[in-house]
């Protein structure tokens, strides 16, 4: 009988720390659907405290999900503890997670509180919890550079007064695999009561080494791992889940758990978070990217023709590759497309909504031959990033030839009044971007420039992302289209319109 191994995704709460990854309330709302159909047992919505929006989207998201815990982050204090609670209310089931930091560096130079001092916030922060749920989560920041027998006694010290999960986080990616699985197993060896509560993981990627600090942490008795979609978070990223959740379940020779997700819907939500946040999943990325089941080499196509064992540890069928996907056409019907999106987890407020994406698709379909599912999730991102754009395209008109400085023309609907402009450039795309700036004069200084096909053949739309850098906050732009020029100016246009809106916050943690 193996071990149930708890999968916590925190693509909504530390995910969302990468640089430009901020999320609305209704693309948080769609990603937690996505989770919750791929049965992910907790779901780590945000941090209410760090601002209105963000207790809004864990409220909203707590009273959607009915089949997974939502999770609330909180400080090891009494304002953000009772907002998490507050936030967390319409959960079905619902977590707190609190945390201090407990390593030398962030005592002394970050917290400025004695070892004892630190203690007692621990322990009066679960007690405070207390009053509000039974499931309370208890992390020790920066556990990994912490001294091992001060973070021995403030767990002790909080599973006494109920904390019923202890995660361990390498805040800063500091460890080594063997070095962090063995102090794992050391902290539930040497806790007294460690047997009255579940240990639990939280790695980040600086060294590369978040996956593999994980499985060392799974090994030694771990038996829940924090992760993220795609490995999105702050710096060089989380641990990747699908990363975490195919190894335990390819390699059962070695690890006496697995998980109960439905791992046929992994790459779904790999294209759905990677849609939503504007980082494009890297073609050799493990499990998800595009050349993740693709073979080269002749002697492996050999091998692979003759035995898919051969080259092959995985079925591509397992993780959501070419599973459940119903290809649309122009000839498709108002029935077929709002089923296929409901499959998807894509759900509508009204008809007007439906109807509006529903002749978007029918343009699309107008342009190439076959939309597939990958396009559905674009074409619904850009409808639904449009709703309240103060700045809108409305036409696009570029001359490129060879030996002439390419021209751009773009009117624009500003604030509801039409602008036009003309403007030369390096290339097509260059000079879009000069004339879009010369009416709407951001300031701003473009960061990136990525451009990615969505599906295959020279008809696929393309998906362009754009970083762009005001002042010091940093957002991204992502737009789709057959033509690359055009989905060049939605792209730029979609991250502009973040600037523009105050709403949007600099950080989803400044508090």
């Amino acid at each position: 009988m193996q071990d149930n191994l708890i999968i916590f995704d925190t693509t909504l709460r530390d995910g969302e720390q990468s640089p430009g990854a901020s999320m609305t309330k209704e693309e948080k709302l769609r990603i937690a659907k996505a989770l919750e159909k791929m049965r992910v047992d907790i779901i780590e919505a945000g941090f209410p405290i760090a601002s209105p929006g963000d207790f809004e989207a864990v409220k909203a998201v707590s009273g959607m999900i009915k089949d997974s815990t939502i999770c609330g982050l909180a400080r090891a204090l009494y304002k953000d503890i009772d907002c998490a609670a507050e936030a967390l209310e319409p959960a079905k089931s619902s977590r707190i997670h609190t945390f201090i930091a407990t390593s030398p560096i962030h005592m002394r130079d970050k917290l400025r509180m004695e070892p004892k001092e630190v203690i007692d916030s621990a322990i009066k922060a679960v007690q405070r919890a207390s009053k509000y749920t039974d499931n309370i989560e208890f992390s020790p920041e920066d556990a990994g550079r912490s001294d091992f027998d001060f973070l021995c006694k403030i767990i002790e010290a909080v599973i006494n007064v109920g904390a019923k999960t202890i995660n361990i986080p390498d805040t800063v990616g500091y460890n080594l695999p063997q070095h962090f699985g063995e102090l794992i197993g050391n902290l539930i060896k040497n806790i007294p009561n460690s047997d009255k509560a579940v240990f639990s993981v939280h790695c980040h990627n600086d060294l590369g080494l978040a996956v593999g600090n994980s499985l060392a942490a799974i090994i030694n008795g771990a038996r829940q791992v924090e992760c993220t979609i795609n490995g999105l978070g702050e710096r060089a990223g989380n641990a990747a889940l699908e990363e975490i959740v195919m190894t335990v379940k390819t390699r059962k020779d070695v690890f006496t758990c697995d998980t109960k997700l439905d791992t046929s819907q992994i790459v779904h939500c790999s294209r759905l978070v990677s849609t939503i946040t504007g980082f494009p999943v890297q073609p050799n990325k493990a499990i998800v990217g595009a050349n993740a089941f693709a073979h080269e080499s002749g002697i492996h196509q050999d091998g692979v023709l003759k035995s898919r064992e051969t080259y092959e540890i995985m079925r591509a069928e397992d993780v959501g590759w070419n599973a459940n996907k119903m290809v649309l056409g122009k000839h498709s019907g108002r029935n077929a497309f709002r089923s296929r999106l409901e499959e998807l987890g894509i759900t509508f407020e009204n008809e007007e909504e439906l109807n509006k994406i529903f002749s978007q698709f029918k343009e699309l379909a107008d342009k190439k031959h076959e939309v597939y599912d990958e396009d559905l999730q674009a074409l619904v991102s850009d409808t639904v990033q449009g709703r309240e754009e103060r700045i809108k395209l409305l036409s696009l008109k570029v001359g490129s030839e060879t030996g002439v400085m390419p021209e751009a023309e773009v009117v624009l609907k500003i604030d509801g009044q039409q602008k036009s402009a003309n403007a030369k450039g390096g290339g097509p795309v260059d000079a879009t971007y000069k004339a879009i700036e010369e009416m709407v004069k951001s300031g701003c200084n473009l960061q990136l420039y990525s451009v990615n096909n969505i599906t295959d053949g020279t008809d696929s739309q393309g998906e362009v992302t754009v970083r762009i850098d005001k002042e010091g906050r940093i957002v991204n732009g992502l737009g789709a289209d057959t033509d690359i020029v055009i989905a060049s100016a939605k792209a730029y246009i979609n991250a502009l319109n973040k600037v523009l809106d105050k709403r949007q916050r600099e950080h989803p943690q400044q508090i």
